[in-house]
Order: structure tokens, then C-alpha cells, then sequence
């Protein structure tokens, strides 16, 4: 669990960085160049429309395990918009919550079976 952990943060400073960079140089306008590229139909937005398809995924994750109540749907809307940054935080908060149990951690606690082995 420690080199997902470290993978994790990895990720987050990775992404966090050239994130930081590519705002810095060309500003906070995403959402038109990411649309704009799908609505070409080439390469690019086909790259975008799988990325938004896996965004799409990673929310409904989020919200599955916490059985879709509030701060669930509010943290799957926080999966999608925030990708890799959101999620690799939101994991390696949750690896600790789960003490290191990989099941406890994809399904969430309560739905881990008892007899489920450990």
C-alpha cells in the first residue's frame, strides 16, 4: 500500500505542477479548447471524449461508494471535475481510512463482506 500511496502523491505533484504551469502560460480557458477539440472530430477530441468518459466513470465510483447519499454525489461531481488532482488526494485519504484493505478501499467499508478474506 505504500507505493500506491507514493504513486498517488506523485500523480498530485505531477499533475498539480503542470497544471500550475499551463494556467500560468495560457489561463484558466479549458472548456473551450476541450469542446472545441471534440467538435473538430479528430484525434484530439476523441482523446477528450474517452478522458471525459473515465472522468465520467471515476465520479459514479466515488458516489457508488459512498451509496450515492450526499457528500457521496457531492464528492463523485468533485471526481469528474477534478480528475487526477481530486482523485489522487481522495485515495490516498481514503487508504488510511481502510487501514490498507484493498476491498475496504474500492467498495467502501460498509459493503465488504465479513467473510470476505482479508
Amino acid at each position: 500500500m505504500s507505493a500506491f500511496r507514493f504513486l498517488l502523491l506523485l500523480i498530485f505533484v505531477a499533475v498539480g505542477g503542470y497544471t500550475s504551469v499551463v494556467a500560468s502560460n495560457h489561463g484558466m480557458g479549458l472548456l473551450p479548447i476541450f469542446f472545441g477539440d471534440m467538435a473538430k472530430l479528430g484525434w484530439p477530441g476523441q482523446f477528450n471524449l474517452d478522458f471525459m468518459c473515465m472522468l465520467a466513470l471515476s465520479g459514479l465510483w466515488v458516489s457508488s461508494r459512498h451509496r450515492f447519499s450526499a457528500p457521496g454525489i457531492v464528492l463523485g461531481v468533485g471526481a469528474f471535475l477534478g480528475g487526477a488532482l481530486f482523485l489522487s488526494v481522495y485515495l490516498f485519504v481514503e487508504s488510511f481510512r481502510a487501514s490498507g484493505d484493498t476491498a475496504s478501499l474500492l467498495l467502501g467499508k460498509s459493503r465488504v463482506p465479513a467473510s470476505f478474506p482479508k
